[in-house]
């Protein structure tokens, strides 16, 4: 069940996949792990933009779109969500519980690392 901490919309993995399944326009998910995490597995379709290279591409963002993070348990997401507020992107979830809670299907290897924002927007 969604809660919020520190103006973060937090969600469970049932509110997720729920998301992922029927919000229009659907939010933009993003892994903000180190590749050899997202390697090891993550959400199908889910693209990788790692949390450390946020400073250097977080201008590039498109402040109207709603946005999803998830990580490995939740914290470092929810740190990502907070410098996206700082930076004027206001329709920012973390996925709380992050790759732990993550139950469904995982697909492993390098899908889709993200080296340009606007890729996001495809």
């Amino acid at each position: 069940m969604a809660y919020e901490r520190e103006g973060i919309e937090q969600i469970d993995k049932n509110e997720m996949q729920e998301i992922r399944d029927t919000e229009e326009p659907s939010p933009i998910l993003i892994d903000v792990r180190e590749p050899g995490e997202y390697i090891e597995g993550h959400i199908p379709g889910v693209p990788l933009l790692p949390m450390r290279k946020m400073p250097e591409v977080i201008e590039e963002f498109d402040k109207e779109k709603s946005y999803i993070l998830v990580c490995r348990s939740g914290n470092r997401s929810h740190h990502t969500a907070l410098f996206f507020k700082d930076h004027g992107i206001e329709n920012v979830r973390n996925f709380a519980g992050g790759m732990l809670a993550w139950d469904e299907e995982v697909e492993t290897g390098m899908e889709n690392e993200i080296d340009d924002v606007k890729e996001l927007y495809k």
